[in-house]
């Protein structure tokens, strides 16, 4: 991947260089160009590159902007405010001339951050089939940065990109956070909104902030600097050596059989049963990282002949190939997307049919994610594919030698990594504000997270250079294991970081707490994170008088075996969801032991103790990776965040 990502740096750059002293025209950046949206009501540059001193003209609107290249052919005017609207036409003439056509003004917003930011409304078309369907706004337009890396410094330009339209499939690649954020965005204010997405899932914070973005972590600037040493880079890459202990992996016993075991005329010998979904480390396989085969015989009614079908295998930790009758039918390459798969109308057959899945999982618990959907459709008929299943182990992965062998670094998650090759393109595009929805890489070290999340803030906003420019972003959903018991939380203590962030000005924060899935880190519910961010948006960015957010923790005050929580944001009053008693509070006293409270809400404030801790010093709420029944709102229905007071 290391080797990949270099070869792809150098092949884009030695392109460039070429096509820029080749040809000694003007060259536009891939963001200015045909369809784009430009920021309404302030000035927005419009730059490029051109011969050393060349004269370079922009027309548009009735006018022309004219100005001269520098001695490293570097140009850039400024266009004055323009209102809301379009479409536009812009010529720019050196010595030859480019016409970008359908420019429109509006707002637009840099969304980043890691994967679920990523998800494509294609990834989550099920839920969302109906909004995909109707999508057909081209005032609505998306600009998706391609991955890009680079570890020696900023970048002017990406490798390739397009401006697309929420209209008919080309929505189907728009990121669903930012969609339903621009689309309740365009519904408030009847103006264009573009969404600028430079996200890489899997991502830490770190990578997204530049050099100077770390001025006071010296640890990652010693990691810079010596990432920039391409000899350090080419000995992590290298090859084992003759007499390296490294073993070589087995080959799948499944695919080297004659036949091979998905193939109709295999008859199966020394297959196991196991339940479906689950795990296969709960079921008696013991710590097996490998390959994987599952195979089940159903039963298809003459009604399902000649239809289109869907297979839906919910989640498979981490990759699957799914085969019915012998063929093919789809495959993942890795363990977040939801498995949905489109069966040929000419392959399934009435009465017995034969489904085998290879599962391939390289660490951790493989198999197959509880609580999903598992099931086979066509027209009105639903066969249900839980239950046991046969299973046989391909392939067992055995652990690596200790022996100095580096398979390489993972280049994105370095510090400015993506910084330089995917946010620095774009600092010179004029914006309205930032969406970040990340964390998840970053939860187990929440305390840096604390610092380095203020630190992108400022950065970006320094590069940009257009002021406290607004920054929304998503805290961390719920997700893993429920616990019914008070409890430590990396992910909690990742939420608080998030929460501090609010003392950075001109920030709002979206609690997503209540949108989470237990047994999913990519939860399906993207619209109402996306329209919470408009929410705070509208707030922020757009100076309505509004309540934007839920309850956030103010103070406490102990009064006897009581303690008294006051919050901001209250909005017109506190209430549970559900019209149940107040959950999720705990409370300790010295010791720091914490037990469930009771607690009420009395006056506008909430008032918690327990009868077992009768000098109570310490208030948390929600205060879990995945809390059960966190029902403490607002009136607007927003979620209060969670908090402690043991800090």
């Amino acid at each position: 991947m290391t080797n990949l990502h270099i070869v792809r740096s150098l092949i884009f750059l030695l392109l460039f260089a070429i096509s820029f002293n080749s040809l000694s025209q003007v060259i536009l950046p891939k963001l200015v160009r045909d369809s784009m949206i430009l920021q309404r009501d302030v000035p927005v540059n419009i730059w490029g590159w051109a011969q050393a001193s060349e004269k370079v003209a922009v027309r548009f609107n009735g006018k022309t902007y004219k100005t001269n290249a520098n001695v490293k052919g570097e140009w850039k005017v400024q266009l004055p405010p323009v209102k809301a609207g379009g479409p536009y036409t812009m010529d720019i003439t050196a010595s030859n001339k480019i016409t970008l056509r359908e420019i429109l003004f509006g707002d637009v917003w840099f969304c980043s951050g890691q994967s679920n930011m990523v998800h494509q409304l294609n990834i989550h078309d099920v839920t969302y089939a109906k909004e995909i369907e109707m999508a057909n706004d081209p005032e609505i337009r998306q600009f998706w940065i391609p991955t890009y890396t680079n570890l020696q410094g900023p970048q002017n330009n990406m490798a390739f990109g397009y401006w697309k339209s929420a209209v008919g499939s080309d929505v189907r690649s728009f990121s669903a956070v930012a969609y339903f954020f621009a689309k309740k965005i365009r519904e408030k204010n009847q103006v264009p909104v573009g969404i600028i997405n430079a996200s890489v899932g899997g991502t830490p914070i770190e990578a997204w902030i530049s050099e100077e973005g770390f001025k006071d972590f010296s640890s990652e600037i010693n990691i810079i600097q010596k990432n920039k040493d391409t000899a350090y880079l080419n000995s992590l890459n290298r090859k084992p050596s003759a007499n390296s202990t490294r073993q070589k992996q087995p080959a799948d016993a499944g695919n080297l059989s004659t036949p091979k075991w998905f193939d109709l005329t295999y008859v199966p010998k020394g297959w196991r049963n196991i339940n479906i979904p689950g795990y296969w480390e709960d079921q008696g396989i013991k710590d097996l990282n490998g390959v994987v085969w599952f195979r089940k015989e159903i039963q298809i009614p003459v009604s399902m002949i000649g239809k289109a079908a869907k297979v839906f295998l919910g989640r498979i930790v981490d990759a699957d190939e799914l085969y019915i009758n012998g063929k093919k039918v789809g495959n993942t390459t890795y363990q977040y997307p939801q498995r949905r798969y489109d069966v040929p109308p000419d392959l399934l057959k009435a009465g017995k049919n034969i489904i085998v899945i290879r599962v391939t999982n390289n660490i951790g618990k493989g198999g197959f994610v509880p609580d999903k959907p598992y099931c086979i459709f066509a027209g009105q008929d639903t066969i249900d594919l839980k239950g046991y299943w046969q299973y046989k182990v391909g392939e067992v992965f055995r652990p690596f030698a200790a022996d100095g062998y580096y398979p390489g670094m993972n280049v994105q998650n370095q510090p400015a990594a993506l910084y330089n090759g995917m946010v620095s393109p774009v600092v010179n595009y004029t914006i309205k504000g930032f969406c970040w929805y990340q964390g998840e890489s970053n939860a187990g070290r929440a305390r840096e997270y604390e610092k380095l999340l203020p630190a992108l803030i400022n950065d970006w906003r320094h590069k940009w250079n257009l002021g406290t420019l607004p920054f929304l972003y998503v805290q961390l959903p719920g997700f893993m294991d429920y616990n019914y018991l008070p409890s430590e939380s990396e992910w909690a203590i990742l939420r608080e970081a998030q929460l501090k962030a609010l003392s950075v000005p001109n920030t709002a924060m979206v609690v997503a707490i209540d949108l989470g899935e237990w047994n999913d880190i990519h939860p399906d519910n993207k619209k109402d994170v996306g329209e919470r961010l408009a929410l705070a948006a509208e707030k922020v960015a757009y100076n309505k008088n509004i309540v934007y957010s839920g309850p956030i923790y103010h103070s406490a005050k102990i009064e006897g075996n009581k303690i008294i929580i006051s919050f901001e944001n209250t909005g017109s009053g506190l209430v549970t969801n559900d019209g149940d008693e107040l959950n999720e509070f705990a409370i300790a006293g010295e010791d720091k032991k914490f037990v469930w409270a009771k607690a009420s809400i009395e006056g506008g404030k909430v008032i918690v103790w327990s009868d077992e801790v009768i000098a109570p010093l310490y208030v948390r709420y929600a205060w879990a990776d995945n809390p059960v029944n966190p029902n403490l709102y607002n009136l607007e229905g927003l979620p209060a965040s969670p908090f402690r007071t043991d800090k």
